[in-house]
């Protein structure tokens, strides 16, 4: 991650704008009359140049190859365009390590990337620590077996919201650092060759599933012994120790610098600057604009300022466009209190690939908890160890996807249907090349003009429109028509001028092959493509919200079609099949004389959000549940919060009926109209109740200072805290018996929020409207007894950002500190058997 002691925003709004859109939140709604929407992309698409990158080795023992050119990655020789997702080893206990990737295989990550915090193991000198949470061996191991690649991180500086950037205090207290200063250097070659140990035998070239390695992390310093230097000399230090991978890494924003050929630049982006000083909600990011002439996408704040522009500016032409930190949520900083929605982290998705992303890669896909120092020091950022930015003690959830206890988010959900499109169809995306549109918005601060991009190669690309920017209304592009000219054709979609709501965000194809049927166009988004061998190909879909489905197919007549109750017409010479109802029913079939049949299917945008691709029973099935799932051991596992009933759909059908858990009843309830075969089950219902006791009332909290190298609002000193009201909670362990975990759900108005289990720290949390949960039976948070959670006021003179809907009432009052309530979610799970 990546905050910054020289914060500035690269485009501001003006005055006008400020006035005109935000009091509050933005207020901003208007409608745009779009008409015709045009790009030309008609221009030919050249062949990838060789990459100027020297990689390491690359080929397996088995004979599988990675590569890379100018334009994308290859697996095997061919295209591949991979999701990428970072999950903390050291932030999470070991015990729940493998779950937790299964569940992110399942959520469609392909490649799980990791720092390796130099100061979660080497806190006391020459004192490596590699056990328990801190095996990073075990770690890469279970990655393998969840069936993901990984990229290590390497550091020695991470950042990652961790004190000094990861790198000991024992260190930083004697030597330079982030320089070729002889004593620092010495040290990181001890560092790498500890990481060489733990990593050896697991690396690409021996079979293993390493495929990368991140030096340093936002590196923008030059001048003697840093600048390029410094990169090259981590590099010949990581394959010294042995680190020999097929690709080097370094971030890419805010006028990085690294030695040209050696190492590959991957960017990033976030729906806000929770790093940032203000108060207020923030003009519209860059973020949600397609960008057509760089890669780096507004201030990420690196805390080193650049100078000049930095080389993977100048390498753009001979480097892949490659992602490693698009928000996958948002961290609480102390002075800013960011929360975000769903759909403002989704919408970034059809941004940054039509923009030409090549590796679609998230910070944080797994959010954890900082691991307890030996020394008692805590290991978070802050402003009392001179760091810019004011964390939490231990928690690190950032929003993420999957919550510190493995629990599913409603983001996860929405980037969901992305991954599989990814998936199944990134290979044909990633040499295809950006388009832009006729007309464009000129800065991140149009509301009104329409966002929308192509990527082609020849006859064949996608459309990515995104009309969501957070926290302002995006124009409805009303009447809105696309036209697409290329090289042998021009394509108009859809048939008939339609509405592109506020909030709208989506992909659609353009000339898709499916299976030797050409899809001229689908007014619906691309999920999934599966083969059943002889039995044909099932191709599905997702509609797209307020957006009359429709297909047009080339070389296809009425009579190779059958569509139900949809309308069949010829226009254009195409064959254009409308007023398609979205469902889980089959949409159309089209069977082709000395073809496999192809069976279409368009799901609504709430199912999409529910589908998973799954490897089940031998083989390849869609899996349409709204329980959260993940594959282990040959076995579907589906958990579920809150509630013990359970319903999710298979396709193709299981040959036999499934085992479930012993106190599970599953039945099988499928109709007709569905090409799912449905179950249903119930587990015994469990009632948890949490005993709330008050321990002590609030007492006056001190005021806020300014201060800190960012000159804002600071966290409050520890002595502070003896202003904190306390309650008592209390959840009898018995009341958890049978159940998979139990989340506790702590819903409080204050500063901030702190859970003990006696003395000891479980859980902090900064108030800001997010719900606040901590598991009871985690390793890492579980007690024996009574909790007590501790609320420091919040005074109403706080210089603080807090989101306006979360924002308190304090009337008359000086300070709030409230307990409002707290409950036990139960969490069950179902094992199905095949």
């Amino acid at each position: 991650m990546l905050f910054s002691t020289s914060i500035k925003l690269r485009r501001r709004a003006s005055a006008a704008l400020i006035a005109g859109l935000f009091a509050g939140a933005a207020t901003y709604a208007g409608v745009s009359t779009a008409a015709t929407l045009r790009i030309d992309a008609s221009a030919a698409t050249a062949a990838p140049a060789a990459a100027a990158l020297r990689m390491g080795s690359a080929v397996a023992p088995n004979g599988d190859t990675l590569g890379v050119n100018a334009r994308y990655l290859t697996r095997n020789g061919a295209p591949w365009l991979p999701v990428m997702g970072e999950f903390h080893y050291s932030r999470t206990p070991d015990s729940q390590w493998l779950a937790e990737l299964q569940k992110m295989k399942a959520a469609g990550i392909d490649i799980v990337a990791s720092y390796v915090m130099w100061n979660h193991h080497e806190e006391v000198a020459g004192k490596f620590d590699w056990k328990n949470q801190r095996n990073l061996r075990r770690f890469v191991q279970l990655a393998a077996q969840a069936g993901l690649d990984v990229v290590v991180r390497v550091g020695p500086w991470a950042h990652a919201e961790v004190r000094y950037g990861g790198v000991p205090d024992w260190v930083v207290n004697s030597m330079p650092t982030r320089r070729n200063d002889a004593q620092y250097m010495a040290l990181v070659e001890k560092l790498y060759r500890e990481i060489g140990q733990q990593l050896k035998g697991q690396l690409w070239k021996d079979g293993g599933r390493v495929i990368g390695i991140q030096l340093e992390n936002e590196y923008n310093l030059d001048g003697p012994d840093q600048g390029k230097a410094h990169i090259a000399a981590l590099k010949q230090l990581a394959l010294k120790a042995g680190l020999d991978v097929p690709y080097y890494t370094v971030t890419g924003w805010d006028g990085t610098i690294y030695p040209h050929g050696e190492v590959t630049p991957v960017f990033g982006g976030y729906p806000d600057e929770p790093w940032g000083t203000s108060t207020k909600e923030l003009p519209p990011k860059e973020t949600y604009a397609f960008r057509f002439d760089t890669r780096v996408s507004g201030d990420l704040g690196a805390q080193t300022a650049a100078h000049a522009p930095g080389s993977a500016e100048t390498d753009k032409d001979v480097t892949p466009f490659l992602g490693a930190e698009y928000g996958a949520g948002l961290p609480f900083m102390y002075r800013r209190r960011t929360v975000v929605s769903a759909d403002d982290i989704a919408s970034m998705l059809p941004v940054q690939l039509g923009s030409g992303v090549n590796l679609m890669g998230y910070y944080m896909f797994h959010g954890g908890r900082n691991p307890t120092a030996i020394g008692g020091t805590s290991m978070e950022e802050s402003t009392l160890s001179g760091g810019y930015n004011d964390t939490t003690m231990i928690s690190y959830d950032f929003q993420a996807p999957l919550g510190p206890d493995g629990q599913q988010r409603k983001v996860l959900e929405k980037l969901r249907p992305f991954h599989l499109f990814l998936h199944d169809f990134g290979s044909r995306l990633a040499p295809m090349t950006v388009r832009k549109p006729e007309v464009a918005p000129a800065t991140p601060d149009d509301l009104q003009a329409p966002r929308f991009a192509v990527r082609s190669a020849a006859e064949r690309g996608f459309l990515f429109v995104n009309n969501h920017v957070r926290q302002y209304d995006m124009a409805v592009q009303q009447a809105s028509q696309f036209e697409i000219k290329l090289p042998k054709q021009t394509l108009t979609l859809p048939s008939k001028p339609v509405d592109i709501a506020k909030g709208a965000y989506f992909i659609w194809p353009l000339n898709l092959d499916l299976d030797g049927t050409n899809l001229s166009y689908a007014t619906a988004q691309p999920l999934a493509l599966l083969d059943q061998g002889r039995s044909g190909v099932v191709a599905v879909f997702s509609a797209s919200a307020g957006v009359p489905v429709e297909l047009a197919l080339d070389g296809v007549s009425s009579q190779q079609v059958q569509a139900g109750g949809a309308r069949v017409t010829v226009s254009n010479g195409r064959l254009l099949v409308s007023d398609i109802q979205p469902g889980s029913n089959v949409a159309l079939t089209v069977q082709r004389q000395g073809a496999r049949p192809l069976t279409i299917v368009v799901l609504t945008p709430e199912q999409a959000q529910q589908l998973s691709v799954v490897q089940l029973a031998g083989q390849r099935r869609l899996l349409l549940s709204a329980q959260q799932n993940y594959v282990a051991d040959g076995a579907l596992h589906l958990r579920s919060v809150g509630s013990n009933q359970f319903r999710f759909g298979v396709y193709p059908p299981l040959p036999k009926q499934p085992r479930t858990d012993a106190a599970a009843s599953v039945l099988r309830a499928g109709g007709n109209d569905s090409l799912f075969q449905t179950y249903s089950a119930e587990l015994p219902a469990r009632s948890v109740t949490a005993e709330i006791t008050r321990v002590r009332e609030a007492q006056e909290a001190p005021p806020v200072v300014i201060g800190g190298a960012a000159r804002a609002a600071i966290q409050p000193a520890p002595e502070s805290f003896k202003a904190a009201a306390a309650w008592r909670i209390n959840v009898p362990q018995e009341q958890l018996r049978g159940l998979d975990d139990a989340l506790l759900q702590i819903d409080f108005v204050g500063d901030i929020g702190r859970l003990f289990a006696g003395t000891r720290m479980l859980d902090d949390w900064y108030y800001s409207g997010y719900p606040w949960q901590v598991s009871l039976r985690s390793p890492q948070t579980a007690a024996t007894g009574p909790l007590t959670v501790a609320v420091l006021p919040l005074r109403a003179d706080a210089p603080i950002y807090l989101p306006r809907e979360a924002r308190p009432d304090f009337g008359a009052a000086s300070q709030i500190a409230q307990l409002r309530s707290v409950s036990v979610l139960p969490v069950y799970r179902l094992r199905v058997t095949p």
